[in-house]
Protein backbone atom coordinates (compact mmCIF):
# COMPACT_ATOMS: atom_id res chain seq x y z
CA UNK A 1 0.00 0.00 0.00
CA UNK A 2 1.33 3.31 -1.29
CA UNK A 3 2.20 6.14 1.80
CA UNK A 4 -0.46 8.51 1.87
CA UNK A 5 0.70 11.85 3.46
CA UNK A 6 -1.85 14.49 4.49
CA UNK A 7 -2.72 17.24 2.07
CA UNK A 8 -1.72 20.64 2.94
CA UNK A 9 -4.80 22.15 4.73
CA UNK A 10 -7.98 22.92 2.90
CA UNK A 11 -9.52 24.25 5.87
CA UNK A 12 -12.71 26.73 4.85
CA UNK A 13 -12.31 25.70 1.08
CA UNK A 14 -15.34 24.45 -0.58
CA UNK A 15 -15.02 21.64 -2.73
CA UNK A 16 -17.41 20.17 -5.34
CA UNK A 17 -16.15 17.09 -6.88
CA UNK A 18 -18.62 14.65 -9.68
CA UNK A 19 -18.29 11.07 -9.89
CA UNK A 20 -17.55 10.83 -6.16
CA UNK A 21 -19.38 7.69 -5.32
CA UNK A 22 -16.44 5.78 -6.07
CA UNK A 23 -12.70 5.44 -7.56
CA UNK A 24 -10.92 8.54 -7.78
CA UNK A 25 -13.70 10.85 -6.74
CA UNK A 26 -14.30 9.20 -3.59
CA UNK A 27 -10.52 8.53 -2.69
CA UNK A 28 -10.15 12.44 -3.64
CA UNK A 29 -13.54 13.23 -1.26
CA UNK A 30 -11.83 11.58 1.63
CA UNK A 31 -8.41 13.31 1.13
CA UNK A 32 -9.79 16.83 1.10
CA UNK A 33 -12.16 15.96 3.95
CA UNK A 34 -8.87 14.90 5.55
CA UNK A 35 -6.96 18.31 5.27
CA UNK A 36 -10.42 20.25 6.46
CA UNK A 37 -12.37 20.94 3.13
CA UNK A 38 -16.22 21.62 3.19
CA UNK A 39 -17.05 18.91 0.54
CA UNK A 40 -20.24 18.58 -1.96
CA UNK A 41 -20.29 15.31 -3.38
CA UNK A 42 -22.16 14.18 -6.58
CA UNK A 43 -22.50 11.47 -8.45
CA UNK A 44 -25.30 9.43 -10.85
CA UNK A 45 -25.32 6.72 -8.31
CA UNK A 46 -27.65 8.71 -5.40
CA UNK A 47 -27.24 5.66 -3.09
CA UNK A 48 -23.74 5.11 -3.19
CA UNK A 49 -22.55 8.99 -3.06
CA UNK A 50 -24.76 9.08 -0.16
CA UNK A 51 -22.71 6.47 1.61
CA UNK A 52 -19.65 7.97 0.71
CA UNK A 53 -21.01 11.57 1.90
CA UNK A 54 -21.87 10.28 5.58
CA UNK A 55 -18.53 8.54 5.95
CA UNK A 56 -17.61 12.09 5.81
CA UNK A 57 -19.95 14.78 7.17
CA UNK A 58 -20.02 16.03 3.61
CA UNK A 59 -22.97 17.51 2.02
CA UNK A 60 -24.33 15.20 -1.06
CA UNK A 61 -26.33 15.67 -4.56
CA UNK A 62 -27.90 12.90 -7.01
CA UNK A 63 -27.34 14.68 -10.07
CA UNK A 64 -26.74 13.36 -13.75
CA UNK A 65 -24.01 15.54 -15.13
CA UNK A 66 -25.84 15.49 -18.28
CA UNK A 67 -29.05 17.30 -17.30
CA UNK A 68 -28.55 21.07 -17.66
CA UNK A 69 -31.35 21.45 -14.10
CA UNK A 70 -29.41 18.93 -12.60
CA UNK A 71 -25.65 20.79 -13.10
CA UNK A 72 -27.23 23.60 -11.86
CA UNK A 73 -28.88 22.24 -8.59
CA UNK A 74 -25.34 20.61 -8.07
CA UNK A 75 -23.37 23.51 -8.41
CA UNK A 76 -25.95 26.03 -6.55
CA UNK A 77 -25.39 23.31 -3.16
CA UNK A 78 -21.99 24.90 -2.06
CA UNK A 79 -23.86 28.71 -2.73
CA UNK A 80 -26.73 27.57 -0.84
CA UNK A 81 -24.61 26.12 1.94
CA UNK A 82 -21.61 28.21 2.33
CA UNK A 83 -21.53 31.31 -0.17
CA UNK A 84 -19.06 30.35 -2.31
CA UNK A 85 -17.50 27.09 -4.45
CA UNK A 86 -13.69 27.59 -4.06
CA UNK A 87 -12.41 24.38 -6.05
CA UNK A 88 -14.63 22.48 -8.51
CA UNK A 89 -13.43 18.57 -9.33
CA UNK A 90 -14.66 17.82 -12.67
CA UNK A 91 -13.84 14.26 -12.57
CA UNK A 92 -17.35 11.87 -13.88
CA UNK A 93 -16.36 9.28 -16.76
CA UNK A 94 -17.42 6.70 -18.65
CA UNK A 95 -15.99 3.97 -21.18
CA UNK A 96 -16.65 1.38 -23.06
CA UNK A 97 -14.76 -0.99 -25.44
CA UNK A 98 -15.13 -2.12 -28.48
CA UNK A 99 -13.54 -2.30 -31.91
CA UNK A 100 -13.58 1.23 -33.41
CA UNK A 101 -15.48 -0.08 -36.79
CA UNK A 102 -18.11 -1.27 -34.22
CA UNK A 103 -19.06 1.91 -32.37
CA UNK A 104 -22.40 3.01 -32.99
CA UNK A 105 -23.75 6.91 -32.77
CA UNK A 106 -25.83 6.05 -29.39
CA UNK A 107 -22.16 5.12 -27.70
CA UNK A 108 -19.96 7.26 -29.39
CA UNK A 109 -22.78 10.07 -28.25
CA UNK A 110 -22.78 8.68 -24.59
CA UNK A 111 -19.14 8.81 -24.12
CA UNK A 112 -18.69 12.23 -24.88
CA UNK A 113 -21.89 14.26 -23.34
CA UNK A 114 -20.12 12.20 -20.31
CA UNK A 115 -16.56 13.02 -20.53
CA UNK A 116 -16.75 15.73 -22.65
CA UNK A 117 -20.15 17.85 -23.45
CA UNK A 118 -21.44 17.34 -19.67
CA UNK A 119 -16.99 18.44 -18.40
CA UNK A 120 -17.86 21.99 -20.53
CA UNK A 121 -21.12 22.56 -18.94
CA UNK A 122 -20.22 22.09 -15.28
CA UNK A 123 -16.96 23.94 -15.93
CA UNK A 124 -19.29 26.74 -17.27
CA UNK A 125 -21.76 26.57 -14.57
CA UNK A 126 -18.88 26.67 -11.49
CA UNK A 127 -17.14 29.30 -13.59
CA UNK A 128 -20.34 31.77 -14.17
CA UNK A 129 -20.41 31.69 -10.16
CA UNK A 130 -16.51 32.10 -9.43
CA UNK A 131 -16.58 35.03 -11.10
CA UNK A 132 -18.08 37.11 -8.90
CA UNK A 133 -17.16 35.82 -5.57
CA UNK A 134 -13.98 37.14 -3.63
CA UNK A 135 -10.92 35.49 -3.34
CA UNK A 136 -10.09 32.85 -1.38
CA UNK A 137 -8.77 33.36 1.79
CA UNK A 138 -5.05 33.71 1.57
CA UNK A 139 -5.23 33.62 -2.08
CA UNK A 140 -5.47 35.71 -4.91
CA UNK A 141 -7.75 33.38 -6.91
CA UNK A 142 -11.42 33.45 -6.78
CA UNK A 143 -11.32 29.50 -7.96
CA UNK A 144 -9.66 26.33 -9.33
CA UNK A 145 -11.14 24.44 -11.80
CA UNK A 146 -9.20 20.89 -12.17
CA UNK A 147 -10.71 18.23 -14.44
CA UNK A 148 -9.88 14.50 -15.27
CA UNK A 149 -8.47 13.68 -18.28
CA UNK A 150 -6.51 10.74 -19.09
CA UNK A 151 -3.25 9.31 -20.73
CA UNK A 152 -5.44 8.11 -23.34
CA UNK A 153 -5.71 12.01 -24.59
CA UNK A 154 -2.41 11.59 -26.07
CA UNK A 155 -0.84 8.28 -25.84
CA UNK A 156 -2.15 6.43 -29.29
CA UNK A 157 -5.09 4.57 -27.00
CA UNK A 158 -5.91 0.92 -27.40
CA UNK A 159 -7.81 1.16 -30.71
CA UNK A 160 -11.06 -0.53 -28.85
CA UNK A 161 -11.64 3.04 -27.00
CA UNK A 162 -11.52 5.76 -29.45
CA UNK A 163 -14.38 7.35 -28.20
CA UNK A 164 -13.20 7.35 -24.74
CA UNK A 165 -9.16 8.50 -25.98
CA UNK A 166 -11.09 11.85 -28.09
CA UNK A 167 -13.08 12.90 -24.93
CA UNK A 168 -10.27 12.69 -23.30
CA UNK A 169 -7.98 14.83 -25.58
CA UNK A 170 -11.24 17.15 -25.55
CA UNK A 171 -10.75 17.61 -22.06
CA UNK A 172 -7.19 18.65 -21.70
CA UNK A 173 -7.39 21.32 -24.85
CA UNK A 174 -10.79 22.40 -23.01
CA UNK A 175 -8.66 22.81 -19.70
CA UNK A 176 -6.49 25.18 -21.82
CA UNK A 177 -9.05 26.97 -23.28
CA UNK A 178 -10.44 27.42 -19.88
CA UNK A 179 -7.35 28.78 -18.38
CA UNK A 180 -6.49 31.34 -21.06
CA UNK A 181 -10.50 32.74 -20.93
CA UNK A 182 -10.66 33.05 -16.98
CA UNK A 183 -6.97 34.14 -15.83
CA UNK A 184 -7.63 37.31 -15.85
CA UNK A 185 -10.78 36.55 -13.79
CA UNK A 186 -8.28 35.19 -10.89
CA UNK A 187 -9.46 31.22 -11.68
CA UNK A 188 -7.16 28.68 -12.70
CA UNK A 189 -7.90 25.36 -14.65
CA UNK A 190 -6.01 22.44 -14.88
CA UNK A 191 -6.52 18.54 -15.35
CA UNK A 192 -5.08 15.34 -14.10
CA UNK A 193 -3.85 12.51 -16.80
CA UNK A 194 -4.65 9.34 -14.68
CA UNK A 195 -2.92 6.06 -16.30
CA UNK A 196 -4.00 2.38 -15.46
CA UNK A 197 -5.80 2.88 -11.72
CA UNK A 198 -7.20 0.13 -10.41
CA UNK A 199 -10.75 1.07 -10.12
CA UNK A 200 -14.13 -0.09 -11.51
CA UNK A 201 -13.94 1.54 -14.69
CA UNK A 202 -10.58 -0.70 -15.21
CA UNK A 203 -12.25 -3.74 -14.06
CA UNK A 204 -14.35 -2.90 -16.27
CA UNK A 205 -12.07 -2.67 -19.29
CA UNK A 206 -10.48 -5.71 -18.17
CA UNK A 207 -13.56 -7.71 -18.58
CA UNK A 208 -14.70 -6.36 -22.16
CA UNK A 209 -10.99 -6.40 -23.56
CA UNK A 210 -10.54 -9.92 -22.38
CA UNK A 211 -14.26 -10.81 -24.08
CA UNK A 212 -12.93 -9.13 -27.18
CA UNK A 213 -9.68 -11.30 -27.08
CA UNK A 214 -10.53 -13.77 -25.73
CA UNK A 215 -8.40 -13.48 -22.59
CA UNK A 216 -8.66 -14.81 -18.87
CA UNK A 217 -10.24 -12.74 -16.45
CA UNK A 218 -7.47 -10.24 -15.19
CA UNK A 219 -4.79 -10.93 -17.94
CA UNK A 220 -5.56 -7.68 -19.37
CA UNK A 221 -4.77 -5.80 -16.38
CA UNK A 222 -1.65 -7.98 -16.17
CA UNK A 223 -0.83 -6.58 -19.55
CA UNK A 224 -1.29 -2.93 -19.30
CA UNK A 225 0.94 -2.83 -15.78
CA UNK A 226 3.52 -4.74 -16.60
CA UNK A 227 5.21 -1.94 -18.21
CA UNK A 228 5.26 0.78 -15.22
CA UNK A 229 8.37 1.93 -14.62
CA UNK A 230 7.71 2.38 -10.79
CA UNK A 231 6.58 -1.19 -10.48
CA UNK A 232 3.22 -1.18 -9.22
CA UNK A 233 -0.09 -0.46 -10.22
CA UNK A 234 -1.80 2.84 -9.86
CA UNK A 235 -4.42 3.27 -7.07
CA UNK A 236 -7.24 6.04 -6.59
CA UNK A 237 -5.40 7.33 -3.77
CA UNK A 238 -1.85 7.81 -6.01
CA UNK A 239 -4.20 9.93 -7.90
CA UNK A 240 -5.97 12.08 -5.04
CA UNK A 241 -2.30 13.62 -3.66
CA UNK A 242 -2.34 15.38 -6.43
CA UNK A 243 -5.75 16.49 -6.81
CA UNK A 244 -5.19 17.92 -3.54
CA UNK A 245 -2.05 19.68 -4.13
CA UNK A 246 -4.54 21.46 -6.83
CA UNK A 247 -7.27 22.17 -5.23
CA UNK A 248 -4.53 23.73 -2.16
CA UNK A 249 -2.05 26.81 -1.92
CA UNK A 250 1.12 25.25 -3.17
CA UNK A 251 -0.63 25.46 -6.72
CA UNK A 252 -1.78 28.74 -7.13
CA UNK A 253 0.49 29.83 -9.84
CA UNK A 254 0.19 26.91 -11.88
CA UNK A 255 -2.94 26.97 -14.86
CA UNK A 256 -3.30 24.89 -18.29
CA UNK A 257 -1.39 21.94 -17.16
CA UNK A 258 -2.21 18.27 -17.93
CA UNK A 259 -0.10 16.45 -15.40
CA UNK A 260 0.14 12.44 -16.22
CA UNK A 261 0.14 10.39 -12.54
CA UNK A 262 0.61 7.11 -13.90
CA UNK A 263 3.65 5.96 -12.57
CA UNK A 264 5.84 6.68 -15.87
CA UNK A 265 3.89 5.24 -18.25
CA UNK A 266 4.14 8.08 -20.16
CA UNK A 267 7.83 10.04 -20.64
CA UNK A 268 6.26 13.49 -21.65
CA UNK A 269 3.14 14.74 -23.73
Amino acid sequence: MPNTPSAPSLEGRTVLITGAAGGIGAATARRLGAAGARLVLADLDGGAVEKVALELGAAFVAADVTRPADIARMVEEPYRRWGRLDVLFNNAGVIRVQPMLEVTEAEWDRVLDVNLRAVFFVLQAAARRMVDQPPMAGSELRGKLIQTASIAAYRGANPTVGPYAASKAGVVSLTRTAAQALASRRITSNCICPGAVDTAMWHQIDRELGALEGLAPGEPWKRRIAGIPLGRPETADDVAGVVAFLAGPGSDYMTGQAINVDGGLVMGN
